[in-house]
């Protein structure tokens, strides 16, 4: 369902791969219809489009559906009746798996089939699976990393070759990796999308994107980046979660001062990495593409080939649903922070950040505007402390012009 981007690469991978899909599932996977609005005469598929849902959904011969389409609607109605009627679905579709998880889950799991949806979180980076299954002896203590390769790429130019946001970001438009509205990337919410699947699969309840805290990088400037590198670091969109001894999760998604030497540091262009944290294997690194045609097709026929395997059983993957918030205060969770502020009296503004915030350090660059000081905290500190102290300074006539956290990583 859909013939866009994904669903064409999906197509195409079971056409052109049939032999290797045969040895794999034992039988042939059929390609028995393709749903889209619009006509693809010179497809050579052209036979198997159809614009009626109905005629797919009341096909007793097919037995796994697979959703490209995006959005919720109508992709969100459309799948509810497919696992209604024992059909298994495969997705890529972050937004409905974030938002809608747990209910389809349990739609999956009353009408014995599967609900799968790899390629929702790293593209063709096997990351689901490998928390569901490799690492299920472990107690995942964190999962933190870069989730959105447009957000990546457009750091990545500031951060290589000095150039502004506004400029990065109008060559990912020229180049596809950017859409005319960005807003999905730039101000985080698809990383949050993925961050909730991810800490729902691995913490077993389904975290809802609208209470996540989440921050883009539309106000992240050349002067910043050139201050992460004085500190020793880059910046980072990440997205985190960890559990809380009181049973609640820690997790945002905010750019992150993150140390040249963590493995996300050099995680560069349209890459993404996901470092999840266990307790009997430390830190292991998910690293790739994610996003692109190909990449994210071939993590969607990856599930379909698995959905073939199980047309009887289902797999295991599950999540419950969530009815109270599971999500801890943003403003309660201990972090270090970098400041850029502006003052009069540098030497005056610097002691008074020291006496608020305790024990810091300065940074500095070449060719600092003046008044210009920066400095990061070196105690960690609750946000909701960070942000009135931040606002003692600015009763104190200090301009704050830029706070970001500093990554654990």
């Amino acid at each position: 369902m859909g013939h866009g981007v994904v669903g064409s690469g999906v197509a195409e991978i079971l056409t052109t791969h049939k032999q290797k899909l045969f040895s794999s599932v034992g039988e042939e996977i059929s390609l028995k219809y393709i749903l889209d609005l619009r006509e693809f005469p010179k497809s050579p598929l052209c036979d198997r489009f159809t614009k009626d849902f109905e005629v797919i959904v009341n096909d007793k011969e097919v037995r796994v559906v697979i959703e490209t389409m995006g959005g919720l609607n109508p992709a969100y109605e459309f799948t509810k009746r497919c696992l209604s009627l024992g059909k298994s679905v495969v997705t890529s579709n972050k937004e409905l798996v974030a938002r809608h998880g747990a209910e389809l889950l349990k739609i999956a799991k009353e009408n014995n089939a599967n609900y799968l949806f790899e390629a929702s979180v790293g593209g063709g980076i096997p990351i689901l699976r490998p928390i569901d299954q490799c690492l299920v002896a472990n107690n995942v203590d964190e999962i933190a990393g870069i989730l959105n390769g447009t957000t990546n790429f457009i750091l990545t130019k500031m951060i290589n070759e000095n150039m502004a946001f506004d400029t990065a970001l109008k060559l990912a438009q020229d180049l596809g990796y950017a859409e005319r509205n960005p807003e999905a990337d730039v101000e985080g919410h698809d990383a949050c999308r993925k961050i909730c699947i991810l800490a729902s699969l691995a913490f077993g309840k389904h975290v809802y994107p609208d209470n996540v805290h989440t921050e883009g990088i539309t106000k992240i400037t050349l002067e910043d980046v050139e201050y992460a590198a004085s500190w020793g670091g880059v910046i980072k969109l990440i997205g985190s979660c960890k559990p809380l001894d009181n049973g609640l999760m820690d997790i945002v998604v905010a750019p992150m001062f993150v140390p040249c030497t963590s493995q996300l540091a050099n995680i560069n262009d349209v890459f993404n990495g996901i470092m999840v944290r266990g307790d009997c294997t430390g830190d292991v690194v998910f690293y790739g593409k994610g996003a692109g045609k190909l990449p994210t097709a071939s993590a969607v026929v990856a599930d379909t080939v698995d959905c073939c395997k199980h047309l009887k059983t289902r797999k295991r993957l599950f999540w419950a649903d969530s009815t109270e918030n599971n999500i801890a205060d943003y403003k309660l969770s201990k972090v270090k922070v970098y400041v850029r502020a502006l003052a009069d009296d540098i030497s005056s503004a610097y002691t008074m950040a020291q006496e608020i915030f305790g024990a810091t350090s300065r940074l500095d660059r070449k060719d600092a505007q003046e008044g210009e000081f920066a400095f990061v905290t070196e105690e960690p500190l609750p946000y909701g402390e960070i942000l009135s102290g931040l606002e003692s300074l600015k009763r104190l006539d200090v301009e704050i012009l830029s706070t970001i956290r500093i990554g654990n990583l």
